[in-house]
């Protein structure tokens, strides 16, 4: 929940051009803010700062998965929810099992995105990981 914080404020100041908006500022706010319930700092750190330096490779990857959803048309929230499960899946699949990084990522759009949030999530994110982690051929999705 820190890095979606982190990230959302970030991306949404970002696309209001708000020129003082300093990442690693936002991130070391919401870290001091929850650090009493924060189990693994570095985790959080990684992940902060691998979807911010992959944000366009994964709008490129994500975008022929959902060709009916522009991504600018995506709401921020679920944007952000998906790059971090992107990173967990591509870039920490050692790591992360992906049924959990799909699994966490739908629950934080079930808890901070709309109605249809979760399903879109998940649909995305399901064809993601067939395509790109498995490999499996002709897994479009139909989200």
């Amino acid at each position: 929940m820190i890095a979606l914080q982190t990230l959302y404020e970030f991306d949404f100041r970002t696309s209001c051009n708000d020129e003082s908006v300093s990442l690693s500022e936002v991130l070391a706010r919401n870290i001091e803010r929850y650090e009493k319930t924060l189990d693994d700092r570095e985790f959080v750190e990684r992940l902060v700062a691998g979807v911010s330096e992959r944000t366009e490779e994964y709008d490129a990857l994500l975008q022929p998965i959902a060709p009916e959803w522009p991504l600018s048309q995506v709401a921020k929230i679920d944007h952000v929810i998906l790059h971090m499960a992107t990173f967990e899946l591509l870039q920490l699949k050692d790591e992360v099992p992906p049924k959990v990084a799909i699994n966490e990522a739908v629950e934080l759009a079930k808890a901070f995105g709309s109605d249809n949030s979760s399903k879109f999530v998940n649909g995305v994110l399901g064809t993601l990981y067939r395509t790109e982690v498995e490999g499996t051929a002709n897994a479009k999705s139909t989200v």
